[in-house]
């Protein structure tokens, strides 16, 4: 009788389950719980968007489209990167539509690198990242930030962590779940230690149009950064589409080509009807960005008062929409806090370490809901954190 060999592969045995998940499925056990927890704007996708998508399936635009992307939408993603960060590409070349911004980062580690390849990754971190790179036959390098640093990674301890074996780097900014940004000198830092190290970017802007002080500066618009970074992004945030599933990568021709292969593989193409109703999203919704941006803006602020004036110091997030307070005054890990203010106080935040060992300390609070909901949880919160002590 043959050897029995295990079912799963090693590499899959290995990931850990994702924090966010585990809490989402305990809020879901409590209907009255209020969620601070989710990564997801509260605002409907506009209506112009909407009425995009049902025309387009009133017309029976129910087929494949091409592997890349239809053609009028990637001409209206070249242009707005054009228009909004200063940054051109060729839509027939250095573009590829994916379903959402996920498959784009997940593509991209595929396509670049070899196995045993690392991928520094700064953190806390989107959860995907580090198994999305181990996935992909690589080597996640965990780079610690710091709120001391204002959570933007230093190019010192990227060196440190950097081996010849090095292949890229992964960044993202306006960062989940911090909310920090990168300044426009600190980017090009981390470009330049790229470039000496002919190493690739893979750039996360996702969170892009939610930057609240200052404009947003891309990787890819950095002097010696066009070549040689992978530019994500996606319509979930921004445009309020996580449920249409639709995101773009954006870098030299010979990568994106390459991605393309490998995404015709795995997904075929990306949703018929979510790319017709993203034409209408990049061609007429910056006013609706503009709105929804304001609100967050109002939230953040806010929440970060709130925050602090409980005890619970918060680095001032910058953009996204999240606030990443340490609990460290109430001598509670970050779990624990996470647990114990759901079981109490029934609001759930996300405790720092589902975003990587250094998010020990602090929780993640989305302010993508209402406000009143907003100012019910942190008056719960404060509750709490008096009553433990902090």
């Amino acid at each position: 009788m043959a050897k029995t060999r295990p079912r799963v592969a090693r590499r899959v045995q290995t990931l850990r389950p994702s924090g966010i998940r585990r809490f989402f499925e305990l809020v879901e056990r409590m209907p009255e719980a209020i969620s601070l927890g989710i990564g997801e704007p509260d605002f409907i996708t506009p209506w112009r968007v909407r009425e995009a998508g049902i025309y387009s399936l009133e017309r029976g635009h129910t087929h494949y489209t091409p592997n890349r992307g239809i053609g009028p939408l990637l001409q209206e993603i070249a242009q707005y990167l054009d228009r909004r960060f200063g940054v051109s590409y060729d839509p027939d070349t250095e573009l590829v539509v994916t379903v959402g911004g996920s498959e784009a980062i997940d593509v991209a580690l595929r396509t670049v690198l070899e196995p045993n390849d690392g991928v520094l990754i700064p953190q806390p971190c989107f959860v995907s990242y580090v198994p999305c790179a181990v996935l992909a036959g690589g080597r996640a390098l965990q780079v610690s930030t710091s709120v001391e640093h204002d959570f933007q990674v230093q190019v010192d301890d990227l060196a440190e962590a950097y081996d010849e074996g090095t292949r890229a780097l992964l960044i993202s900014y306006p960062s989940n779940p911090t909310g920090a940004v990168m300044p426009r000198a600190g980017m090009e830092a981390l470009v330049e230690f790229a470039a000496d190290r002919d190493m690739l970017i893979i750039s996360d802007e996702i969170y892009a149009e939610l930057t609240y002080d200052g404009a947003h500066c891309s990787a890819a618009a950095t002097p010696v950064g066009r070549q040689r970074t992978i530019l994500v992004g996606g319509f979930s945030k921004a445009w309020a589409m996580t449920g249409w599933r639709l995101g773009f990568a954006a870098g030299p021709a010979d990568i994106i080509e390459a991605m393309v292969k490998v995404h015709s593989y795995a997904v075929m193409c990306s949703p018929t009807t979510a790319q017709e109703a993203a034409i209408e999203a990049l061609r007429g919704c910056d006013e609706e960005i503009d709105q929804m941006r304001r609100e967050y803006n109002q939230r953040r602020r806010v929440m970060l008062n709130r925050l602090n004036e409980m005890g619970l110091s918060c680095f001032e997030p910058k953009g996204a929409f999240y606030a990443f307070p340490s609990v460290s005054a109430t001598g509670l890990t970050s779990e624990q806090f996470a647990e114990r203010l759901l079981e109490e106080e029934k609001v759930a935040v996300v405790p720092g370490t589902a975003f990587g060992p250094s998010g020990e300390g602090f929780v993640r609070c989305s302010y993508a809901t209402s406000m009143p909901l907003i100012e019910e949880a942190m008056l719960r919160m404060a509750g709490f954190v008096s009553r433990v002590g902090g």
